[in-house]
């Protein structure tokens, strides 16, 4: 069953694959190939997730964890990789989270990219992403994961820039590819220093002798280090670029050129999500490095803070809902920081519920009117498309952290545990949190307010047209909400509750001197309330400032204009990396290319030679002068050179 859970989507997207040949065919009939291709590999996405059901029924409820070796796949010396299903809980929780959001977005994708011109080419790269995101979860060793790694990094480049006629949808494409490649070096490095240190890229044997290698220590650049820092800390690099820590978040909004499903399956399923999973697999790793726990810790807490702020005054629909995405992974990461890993993990799975609905409805939104994605033209649409608006208001809910939704469950416990871990980056992060949960109370209703409410800002011929999603399109969204509101309540006790050591089995390992998540349940009432307190404050904000007094948002941008700037341009991450990175090395770029490759390898190479050649050629060709006594001394000074060669060189 688990080779159905984690090969059907590769089946789906090879024949969606071939029918994008078939459909360039003369003799084609495009609307016919257009459904098979959706239907193929929507139906090979359901039936995963109906087989990763059973599969989480039977390792976590039937307590029968198990690796599912299918073959050899390097024997190298010390180097002994397999390719195998690794299932226990967490890999098991991960496959049916990403099945089933995958799978209501396949379906969303038949109605939504039904008047697109390559439907085969789109559904065989969504279904392809979640193959690489599936074995990435499955993984048994760290090369089987850098396989899926870098696959979801390649399948983010090909449906990022899906509309590849659009510049800045390529440019998005490759801004994610090579930002992300960044980090993949951090992480390649990561497990070469493993396999150094531990003589092994597989899950259980570094595991088992982690214990031992406790104090190891590793040279680098002539300074000893603690070995088992070093190599956590590179593999947190690598999750930074997967998961948009900040520092290398800057793809992650422009991700939105692509189509509305990519960013749903982006943002809720897939690849952000990767960065979470390795350091929650690796925990019994980083257990053993206060220092690396530290770094998530504070990395986590200032992207949680930093996306927010920047969210609370973009326009963009999706833009928004993305940078939210960005301060959602922050949470993740400091839940893990502080060794709460089961509570990132809880987030983790209701968020993708919850912003999966939250990217659909944008896209019924943006489908209604008619492909435009500024808030600022839009407004009084609830009227217009009520289902579309009851189910952002539902992800809305979660995503604020009102009870009794998904994410005031996971968000609560997360915030209770840096609370609990009664250290100073746990103290950071708790509060750095509360300021990102006002926000993201605030942004999420000035979503909702601009979009839905107050007096239409549409163009007339647009808003005549503003219609209701079709019921493809709006069905799954429904499966999405009913996890959005159920998720929290009914996972809280095998999560992160009473029942959380005996669900999670050997999946996760913390030390007994990390007790923050069992100390989260002592934490003081006010503790408790707070994060529920500063999101009805953030909602009550909102409505004062964009439906009480819509006018006074524009005053206060006014008043602090170099806030308000700094914060729309995004802390000026990007103009920065672009005058100490970009600007630099396409500089370097063009001096090797003018001085190096023009003037130094072709100049004295084949241009070289060719101007040399064509010279003497020319030289040579001023000889055939016509003149008779021109070719008699010619001829002359040859036979003179001849005859004194052979005197000197045989006469003697």
């Amino acid at each position: 069953m688990e080779l159905f859970a984690v090969f059907l989507p590769l089946f789906g997207a090879f024949c969606a694959g071939l029918l994008v040949f078939v459909r360039s065919s003369k003799t084609s009939t495009p609307n016919r190939i257009d459904t098979a291709a959706q239907w193929v590999t929507s139906g090979a996405m359901i039936l995963a997730a109906v087989a990763a059901g059973v599969v989480f029924w039977d390792v976590v409820l039937g307590n029968n964890p198990r690796t599912v070796e299918l073959f050899t796949w390097i024997d190298s010396g010390a180097m002994e990789v397999s390719w195998a299903i690794k299932l226990d809980t967490l890999s098991s929780v991960m496959l049916f989270m990403v099945t089933t959001v995958a799978a209501v977005i396949h379906v969303y994708s038949i109605g939504y990219m039904h008047h697109d011109h390559s439907v085969p080419r789109f559904m065989s790269y969504l279904s392809l992403f979640t193959f690489f995101m599936l074995m990435l979860v499955s993984a048994d060793n760290l090369v089987q994961l850098f396989f899926g790694w870098e696959g979801v990094g390649l399948c983010s480049y090909l449906l990022i820039g899906f509309w590849y006629d659009r510049p800045a949808a390529n440019a998005a494409a490759i801004k994610a590819f090579v930002v992300n490649r960044v980090g993949d070096f951090g992480f390649a490095l990561g497990i070469f220093a493993i396999f150094v240190l531990f003589q092994s890229v597989n899950y259980d044997t570094i595991f088992a002798a982690v214990p031992g290698k406790a104090d190891a220590t590793m040279v680098v650049f002539g300074t000893e280090f603690h070995a088992i820092t070093i190599c956590a800390v590179l593999l947190f690099i690598g999750a930074m670029g997967k998961s948009a820590q900040l520092g290398l978040h800057t793809w992650l909004p422009d991700a939105m050129e692509g189509p509305t499903p990519v960013s749903a399956l982006i943002h809720a399923a897939t690849m952000v999500t990767a960065g979470v999973f390795m350091v929650v697999r690796m925990s019994p790793l980083f257990e053993y490095s206060d220092t690396a726990l530290t770094l998530v810790t504070v990395v986590g807490a200032s992207t949680a803070i930093f996306a927010a702020t920047v969210a609370c005054v973009q326009n963009d629909i999706k833009r928004v809902i993305a940078y939210s995405t960005c301060s959602q992974l922050g949470y993740m990461f400091f839940a893990a920081g502080v060794s709460a890993y089961s509570a990132g993990i809880f987030h983790l799975v209701g968020h993708a519920f919850f912003k999966a609905l939250l990217f659909l409805g944008a896209g019924s939104v943006i489908h209604a009117m008619s492909d435009e994605q500024d808030m600022r033209k839009m407004g009084g649409l609830w009227k217009l498309i009520p289902v579309t608006y009851a189910l952002m208001l539902i992800g809305s809910l979660s995503l604020a952290g009102i009870w009794p939704f998904a994410g005031y469950y996971s968000k609560d416990v997360i915030l209770e545990a840096a609370f609990a871990a009664n250290t100073l980056a746990g103290g950071y992060a708790f509060w750095l949190g509360i300021a990102a949960a006002f926000l993201t109370a605030f942004y999420s209703w000035r979503l909702l307010i601009m979009t839905f409410h107050g007096t239409s800002r549409a163009d007339s011929n647009v808003l005549s047209q503003v219609h209701e999603s079709p019921k493809i399109m709006i069905l799954p969204m429904f499966v999405l909400a009913t996890g959005a509101m159920y998720m929290g309540y009914l996972g809280f006790e095998s999560f992160v509750g009473h029942d959380a050591e005996h669900f999670w089995g050997q999946a996760i390992l913390v030390l007994p001197s990390h007790p923050a998540l069992e100390a989260a349940h002592h934490v003081p009432l006010w503790v408790k309330y707070l994060p529920l307190a500063v999101g009805g404050a953030g909602i009550a904000l909102a409505y004062v400032l964009y439906m009480g007094m819509p006018s006074l948002p524009g005053v206060i941008a006014g008043r602090v204009q170099g806030l308000y700037q700094f914060l729309l341009n995004k802390w000026y991450f990007d103009e920065l990396y672009d005058l100490i990175f970009v600007r630099p090395a396409f500089m370097l770029g063009r001096g090797f290319w003018k001085g190096g490759d023009g003037a130094l390898i072709d100049g004295v190479g084949p241009d070289g030679i060719s101007a040399a050649v064509k010279y003497l050629a020319k030289r040579a060709g001023a000889i055939q002068s016509g003149y008779l006594y021109h070719y008699a001394l010619a001829m002359l000074t040859g036979l003179v050179v001849l005859v004194t060669w052979y005197l000197f060189g045989h006469g003697g």
